[in-house]
């Protein structure tokens, strides 16, 4: 089978996102726009990927490694774009995607859909994506003859009326037979109003050199072109609809799936339950029969089977929670370990610590970690009891089985089945609360 090479145009300053990061570095579900579209082209196993920028784009051309850089130096249009990756194709035989970094939802069925549309004929050299969008807009236009094929496309600026009432727009994605490519591109002129060189040109140009083109369609929101911040978020909510359709197939409940937000690396095991208002961020991963309650935040965590988490609880990344655990409302667990069957109910912060099996974490516990200037650990072993209200001030060690008395500021090492605890004496005064009051009284007649 011949084989496949890509090329992604991603040179575009995007100056409509109104920002100094380049336009395909911003993200949808927490990954680069870019590399949504790189994840995508892997799956067909390409021979070569060459991503084409302009020279000041280091973020991109890092973010896209190892992927070839070929440099625009001049932005005069999408043919001149392809131009620049020439020489990166230069002796390759086979198919050859053009793609954008700026269409992250395109999926690999249409890409293998394009390719095999381009072979069913060796005469075809190009075959253009293309969708039928339920208000056309201002797209160009795929303009067919009687039997299908592909005659032109046409921009909406020059299309008359008739070639205007055509539905069939053009996406801009195309697949060229490689033996074909470099010509077509070499013959695009700039004779028009923008004085740029125009991709869509080689249609015109196959044609007369007695070749075909064709096309296929793909669905509309594969294809949104991300431009602006509104599109951005447009391509997030396609995103986050496709996830969670997958989450729900996959064996999970999503009690009110508007309200979830998934990473693109979020992991499902089988029968989780999601309360509504939960947020995943990147590298989450979690077990069998978990549940998740409401709004609780989670990032770089993983999470063993049958645990529970939330409601309104944080965990952040580093976050390793075994089976079986309890992490309850406003819980905060940041690069710390809690171990099977330990419960930390409420109210706490927990960080840079390891949790031992079966511990109880008491209400409003908090371990110190931080001195300012460098983090420390907590260690509380299997089985220890940390009363509520304790604060742990770390490096500490609590053995197995100890307990740690309510209201403790512990600042030494507890030794296993020891209780810890630091109060200062309590003083009572009788009569006196009545007193205070009485003067108050007295006072505000």
């Amino acid at each position: 089978m011949s084989a496949i090479a890509a090329v992604v145009l991603a040179a575009g300053a995007g100056t409509r996102m109104k920002s100094a990061k380049p336009k395909v570095m911003h993200e949808v579900g927490g990954r680069p726009m870019i590399s949504h579209l790189l994840g995508t082209v892997g799956v067909l196993d390409p021979a070569k990927v060459v991503v084409v920028t302009s020279p000041n784009m280091e973020t991109v051309q890092k973010e896209v490694a190892p992927a070839e850089i070929a440099n625009q130096q001049e932005a005069l249009g999408t043919g001149h774009a392809v131009a620049a990756a020439l020489d990166s194709l230069a002796g390759f035989s086979g198919d050859v995607l053009i793609l954008y970094g700026d269409t992250p939802l395109i999926e690999a069925e249409t890409l293998r859909k394009m390719i095999a549309k381009r072979r069913e004929s060796a005469k075809c050299a190009v075959v253009v994506l293309g969708f039928e969008p339920d208000d056309p807009l201002e797209y160009g236009r795929l303009v067919t003859d009687a039997n299908g094929n592909l005659t032109a496309i046409v921009e909406f600026a020059d299309a008359n009326a008739e070639e205007r009432a055509v539905g069939l727009c053009n996406s801009g994605v195309m697949a060229i037979d490689a033996a074909h490519l470099a010509d077509l591109i070499k013959a695009v002129d700039n004779k028009n109003a923008k004085g740029e060189y125009y991709l869509t040109d080689i249609v015109e140009i196959a044609i007369k050199r007695g070749l075909t083109c064709a096309y296929v369609k793909g669905a509309e929101d594969e294809l949104l072109g991300v431009n602006n911040r509104a599109q951005l978020a447009e391509a997030e909510a396609i995103a986050q609809s496709r996830w969670r359709a997958a989450a729900m197939t996959a064996g999970a409940t999503l009690i009110d799936p508007e309200t979830v937000w998934f990473s693109h690396d979020t992991k499902l095991g089988r029968d989780v339950v999601i309360e509504p208002g939960v947020f995943f961020g990147p590298g989450v991963t979690i077990g069998d029969n978990v549940r998740i309650k409401a709004y609780s935040h989670l990032e770089g965590t993983t999470i063993g089977e049958k645990s529970q988490i939330g409601p309104f609880a944080r965990l952040r990344p580093g976050a390793e929670i075994a089976g079986d655990v309890k992490i309850g409302n406003f819980v905060e667990v940041k690069k710390s370990q809690i171990e099977t069957g330990a419960k930390v109910s409420h109210l706490s912060y927990i960080g840079d610590a390891r949790i031992g099996a079966e511990a109880n974490i008491g209400a409003g516990t908090i371990t110190c970690n931080y001195d300012g200037y460098d983090k420390f650990k907590t260690d509380i072993g299997a089985g220890a009891f940390i009363g509520s209200n304790t604060a742990l001030v770390a490096p500490i060690k609590v053995g197995d089985g100890a307990i740690v008395g309510a209201g403790s500021t512990i600042s030494k090492d507890v030794a296993a089945d020891a209780l810890g605890i630091e109060r200062a004496e309590e003083k009572q005064k009788p009569g006196w609360a009545k007193r205070f009051r009485d003067l108050k009284k007295k006072v505000r007649k």
